[in-house]
């Protein structure tokens, strides 16, 4: 498994209406994609929701790294360049990833959080998923996530919500454009 992110940022008076339209056209093509948990078309809204500028990204949890190599060397990267150019990709390894029972994602959350080279790490594995298993359980969660940069050493935890966005939340939120989730089912589910 492999989780990853990339962003374009965009000009503070650029049309958000072009980016909602890209993802709804572009979203239903990822639907059966093999080897893929969930694509989430994320947005930031310039003054909005705590955003400073405008931000288009995609948020990626693969099941096969194979097929997520095909994707970056495909035609769907290469419409990406041609559209925004070259992203900076960030990669993660999954250390929990976990359904939970909601069906339709209105937001998500990122949060990145460094931690010291003295930490233990099996014990933070197992305090995030013990973490996961709980938010797993709530009505609107649709899916939870905690990954590990191994370039920064730091936790990148992902929570996809079927609630608006609530300023309240831990992390950065993003509006969740379109969710694709062809193997989502295959997740575990709070137990």
């Amino acid at each position: 498994m492999l989780s990853k992110q990339y962003s374009h940022r965009l000009p503070i008076d650029y049309d958000l209406d072009i980016i909602r339209r890209r993802a709804a056209a572009r979203g239903k093509l990822w639907d059966d994609t093999k080897g893929l948990v969930f694509k989430a078309f994320v947005l930031q809204e310039a003054n909005k929701n705590g955003a400073a500028g405008n931000l288009y990204a995609s948020v990626y949890l693969w099941n096969d790294a194979a097929e997520a190599a095909d994707f970056v060397s495909g035609d769907r990267f290469r419409n990406v360049i041609r559209s925004f150019g070259r992203p900076s990709v960030e990669l993660w390894l999954p250390l929990d990833a976990r359904s939970g029972p909601a069906q339709q994602a209105k937001s998500l959350y990122r949060e990145n959080i460094p931690f010291k080279d003295s930490a233990n790490v099996a014990a933070l594995r197992a305090e995030e998923c013990e973490r996961n298993r709980q938010l797993a359980h709530l009505p609107d969660t649709v899916a939870v996530v905690t990954a590990v940069d191994l370039s920064t050493w730091h936790l990148v935890r992902l929570h996809l919500s079927s609630q608006e966005i609530d300023a309240t939340h831990p992390g950065d939120a993003y509006e969740v454009l379109y969710l694709a989730r062809p193997e989502l089912s295959g997740l575990d589910a709070a137990d």
